[in-house]
């Protein structure tokens, strides 16, 4: 009997159904990782973002003079100032209209920035329901994995007039790998998951936040 227990000898040596386990497993694992790191890429970058345009915004200069710097730089314009540019766009078309009320130039940019805003949060939100299903099926699946490997093992224990430990070991630990590989997907893309949820609704209030006291700045260049 071999006694070679290693990781890789316990895997070349499993069933067919607990390899195919293992390799639906690792494949979950290595697309969470791409996403992990895609997506922390896509939030620092948004954050740096937000943070440099609202401190641009605040400097007290004039808001046509910020659109034409957004709109004529080579970069490309990301999350809170495509939503900027979708307020200011809808109100300076509709402040170049003749009898149109204050109100509905207000309510038009208002109306053109959440629209904007759920675009940039289903941007946001991409991936994040990856990351939850194999945050939480990864276990379960390691998990049948490893009951079809024991259920093998002691299947093949039925011809045996006395079985021992020494017989039943290496099909259990083969077995338990595949729940190892489930936990080994799954604890990434669970804290990945929580982390970046708490990152986009920090995003979204700083989103929402802006439209709100974009609009008062509208309300008042619309009675001037």
């Amino acid at each position: 009997m071999n006694n070679d227990l290693s990781i890789f000898y316990l895997i070349s040596q499993a069933s067919f159904v607990v390899q195919l386990v293992m390799l639906i497993l690792l494949a979950a694992s290595v697309l969470s990782w791409t996403f992990i790191f895609a997506k922390s890429k896509e939030l620092k970058k948004a954050t740096k973002v937000t943070d440099q345009f609202e401190s641009d915004f605040w400097a007290g200069g004039d808001l046509s003079d910020l659109y034409k710097k957004i709109t004529e730089t080579d970069q490309e314009v990301e999350g809170i100032e495509k939503i900027f540019i979708a307020g200011y766009k809808e109100f300076s078309r509709m402040h170049k209209m003749a009898n149109v009320p204050a109100s509905d130039k207000v309510e038009n940019a208002q109306r053109a920035m959440r629209i904007e805003l759920s675009r940039e949060l289903d941007s946001l939100d991409e991936s994040l329901p990856f990351l939850a299903t194999v945050g939480s099926t990864s276990p379960y699946v390691g998990l049948f994995g490893t009951v079809w490997g024991i259920m093998n093992s002691f299947r093949s224990l039925s011809s045996t007039k006395q079985a021992t430990l020494a017989q039943v070991a290496p099909g259990i630990a083969e077995a338990l790998v595949a729940t190892a590989i489930g936990l080994f997907a799954a604890i990434p893309a669970v804290v990945a998951y929580n982390r970046f949820s708490t990152k986009v609704d920090r995003l979204t209030g700083r989103y929402e936040l802006f439209i709100d006291e974009f609009v008062v700045l509208l309300q008042r260049q619309a009675h001037s």
